[in-house]
């Protein structure tokens, strides 16, 4: 850790996240999936995946006391904070008296939050998918369920021009794994069919309050101009999910959840019935699901 933090002096001018934590009683709550990061050097990293935020607008989810919001507005974005836990609230409060105007702290559950709506009311002036970035370290128990929501969002491209997320370490490895990979599945195929994705950092689990149970990563996601081939999101979640619930299945076996003509479907988009998912590339899951549309009209 730092030394200007364990002396209880940060660059920002504001308390060391320790005694932000002692003074608030915000002790992580396992039931909200909270693991807070208190080395301020971790969180400015994090920060700056996706590039330079000058000027930019940033929406936080779980921002608990503030660590990696504050690394955020020091890098010269305005925040939207999403945050469940009200004991929070006060931490927040300070955090947004430091920046006067640029955080702004929204008490919901980031499950039922409209996002496209949510941006316009505290930043009517940025243009979307543009100016937009989604940067957190997630609450582990609703991490992927968020994540396909804003992988699924219409109409594409969608609100956010990039994203900077953390996940267990298994997640993040799913999401960027490439076919024949053991942990190549739905994640995998949907994320890297919606986006460009990388790895952008490891952090071990010491570097957590308190440590989980596993490492964990942070993914960049970059969006990508059209999602191709074509296809909806709905049809390729059907596909996916089909495949990869029965893995261990030939395609001709396990498409049968979603069409009585598996080869039919197969042939049509140019695939071979013998393959099991994890052989099949992105690209022509998608052309898969696009047969399945086309076949449905």
């Amino acid at each position: 850790m730092a030394a200007y933090e364990t002396a209880g002096l940060t660059p920002d001018g504001l308390p060391a996240l320790r005694d932000v934590i002692r003074k608030h009683g915000l002790s992580a709550r396992k039931s909200l999936g909270q693991n807070f990061i208190l080395d301020l050097n971790l969180t400015a990293k994090i920060s700056a995946v996706c590039g330079c935020l000058a000027g930019k607008t940033v929406v936080e989810v779980g921002p608990g006391p503030g660590g990696l919001t504050r690394a955020l507005l020091s890098g010269g974005a305005r925040v939207i904070a999403v945050e469940r836990d009200e004991r929070c609230g006060l931490a927040l409060e300070e955090v947004a008296a430091r920046w006067p105007g640029k955080l702004h702290v929204e008490m919901a559950d980031a499950l039922e939050v409209n996002w496209r709506d949510l941006v316009e009311k505290y930043a009517p002036d940025a243009t979307i998918a543009k100016d937009v970035f989604v940067i957190a370290n997630l609450p582990y128990g609703i991490a992927t369920k968020l994540l396909i929501g804003w992988l699924e969002t219409e109409p594409w491209p969608p609100w956010y021009a990039g994203m900077a997320l953390m996940f267990q370490k298994e997640v993040a490895e799913r999401i960027s794994a490439q076919p024949g990979s053991k942990v190549y599945g739905r994640l995998s195929v949907i994320s890297q069919w919606c986006c460009e994705t990388r790895i952008a950092l490891s952090l071990p689990a010491a570097a957590f309050t308190p440590p989980p149970k596993v490492a964990s990563a942070v993914v960049h996601f970059i969006p990508r101009t059209q999602r191709l081939p074509a296809c909806t999101a709905a049809a390729l979640g059907s596909v996916t999910r089909a495949v990869f619930g029965q893995r261990r299945k030939m395609l001709r076996s396990s498409l049968k959840q979603v069409t009585p003509f598996p080869e039919l479907l197969l042939t049509h988009a140019g695939i071979a019935p013998e393959l099991r998912g994890e052989d099949v590339d992105v690209a022509s899951f998608a052309r898969l699901a696009e047969a399945l549309y086309e076949k449905s009209r």
